[in-house]
């Protein structure tokens, strides 16, 4: 029997304003930092909104270099709904490019990897659909924002 193949649809661009890091240091697994999510826009052909002031990213940084990211967020939508946002996801690259993103350098996206996987709840019956999807994420790490692009895995 042949599985279908999956496939991805594009839901929107999630561009996350963020607050200065907040350096926790060394914890069990790497240092600890927490970046505040402080709002932003989300564009797209499925979903549009905006990004809200609530939530923040909780990075380990591993001695290899790996940022495991691991945020919680939400989004209003144009049309006046609540969707959370978790998302779980690596990023890593050469040390010369990771550090260059540190300084808050412009990169080019494919010099490094950032990928993530997501859940989106909401109570909304309008965007019901988006409790029974997955939906995974490539990403882009600017000076005081960060840039996803989602999609549903179909």
């Amino acid at each position: 029997m042949d599985l279908p193949t999956p496939k991805l649809e594009h839901v929107c661009t999630l561009t996350v304003d963020l607050a200065p890091i907040r350096e926790m240091g060394a914890g069990r697994a790497g240092g600890r930092r927490i970046i505040p999510i402080i709002g932003g826009t989300v564009t797209g052909p499925v979903i549009s909104g905006r990004i809200l002031n609530v939530g923040a990213d909780w990075q380990t940084i591993f001695p290899n270099g790996l940022a495991e990211l691991d945020t919680r967020y939400a989004m209003e939508t144009h049309d006046g709904a609540t969707i959370e946002i978790i998302n779980y996801g690596y990023r890593h690259g050469p040390a010369d490019i990771i550090q260059a993103i540190g300084r808050g350098e412009q990169v080019d996206p494919d010099s490094y990897y950032m990928r993530t996987h997501a859940r989106l709840e909401t109570g909304d019956t309008r965007y019901e659909w988006v409790n029974n999807t997955l939906f995974v994420g490539t990403g882009a790490r600017n000076q005081s924002s960060v840039q996803v692009e989602l999609y549903a895995l179909r």
